[in-house]
């Protein structure tokens, strides 16, 4: 009899972290502040200080953090965005919802992952920023992108969508390039009950226009600095996410040990 094994068992896992994901909620609810209140500014700090970097701004999705990403850094229309070929169609989305065209870079055939030495031969006058996706838990070999991107003077906006948490030496992914933008959608490592997402950066310049740009632009109420849009990760998220982040080195290293099993079990099969 064959067995079904389970991509993902989001109830399995609620079960596990049941106890405090509910005291979670009921603790949102009976505040009655559901979107931009303590719970937001709490797991954005609390995601700052895990992943090494001086600033997260929640907002509502994985995308837009990617196009929110880049219209802070000025990239828009007429630019052109260097990324993979191997990504999820939201990478180029992203890209080209800031007005930038996507240009595709082939990858490394042994991992998977973009290719440095393609990039250089897509760069032209147009080129403004390259969107290097970590992907499959495993980062990008990032030095020799960032030294592109020096030589030439182009933003790096890194997609840790599928790569929370990664590290290369002391270095996690999303803050090496001058943002770096996650993914909270539920399969990811790092999974809300929904939708979500978040940019990372070390620059204090860049913070300050994400947080106008994800809430229409405001930097005070009712006053409108420029267009922006409605992008914001709401309070039952973020304090799910941040009973989950207390928990993602364990889930982390589960998700190796069962990798680790398969390796072992299927590496004689042809």
């Amino acid at each position: 009899m064959k067995t079904l094994i389970q991509l993902n068992d989001f109830k399995r896992e609620y079960k596990a972290l049941k106890t405090e994901i509910n005291a979670a909620i009921k603790r949102v609810l009976q505040s009655g502040w559901y979107i931009l209140g303590p719970e937001g500014e709490a797991f954005e700090k609390e995601m700052a200080a895990y992943l090494g970097v001086k600033y997260c701004v929640a907002v509502g999705n994985g995308t837009d953090a990617i196009t929110l990403a880049l219209i802070a850094q000025g990239v828009g229309e007429g630019d052109e965005v260097i990324t993979t070929n191997l990504t999820a169609f939201p990478t180029i989305t992203g890209i080209t919802r800031s007005g930038a065209q996507a240009v595709t870079a082939d990858i490394d055939p042994h991992t998977g992952l973009i290719n440095p030495a393609e990039i250089e031969k897509l760069i032209t006058k147009k080129t403004k920023a390259i969107v290097p996706v970590h992907l499959y838990g495993q980062m990008c070999d990032i030095k020799p992108i960032m030294a592109i991107a020096r030589k030439y003077n182009l933003i790096v906006v890194e997609d840790c969508a599928q790569a929370i948490g990664a590290r290369q030496g002391a270095k996690t992914a999303g803050t090496i390039g001058t943002a770096g933008c996650l993914s909270f959608y539920p399969t990811k490592n790092l999974g809300a009950f929904g939708d979500g997402g978040a940019v990372i950066t070390n620059s204090k310049q860049v913070y300050q226009k994400l947080l106008m740009l994800r809430n229409y632009g405001q930097r005070v109420r009712y006053y409108h600095d420029e267009q922006g849009i409605n992008s914001r990760l709401d309070e039952l998220q973020a304090a799910i996410l941040r009973v989950k982040l207390k928990h993602l080195p364990n889930m982390i290293e589960r998700r190796r040990e069962i990798a680790r099993f398969y390796d072992t079990h299927l590496k004689n099969i042809d």
